[in-house]
């Protein structure tokens, strides 16, 4: 699911670079949308960001989140890249 997407740079935000997709301009169906919030929400990590607490959800190299809208109001999905430190 996620490869199919194609993410857009958050251009209003270059301070914290990340990328989002929208609900209805993804190739992802709803369904398909749902489940990936629900798994971000279920099995997210709890993180806090300023004020916010967010759950993350950990996939590869990327980490993504949502405002935390009901499931019904949630429009955009964000992922922002992860560094990594590969040992020699």
């Amino acid at each position: 699911m996620i490869e199919r997407c194609q993410w857009t740079f958050a251009k209003t935000m270059p301070f914290v670079p990340h990328e989002y997709i929208v609900r209805k301009e993804c190739p992802l169906t709803d369904d398909e949308f749902v489940f990936f919030v629900d798994m971000q929400r279920r099995y997210g990590v709890k993180e806090r960001w300023g004020k916010y607490n967010h759950s993350y959800l950990y996939i590869d190299n990327y980490k993504y989140w949502t405002m935390g809208s009901p499931y019904d109001e949630t429009k955009i999905i964000n992922r922002a890249k992860v560094n990594v430190i590969k040992e020699a």
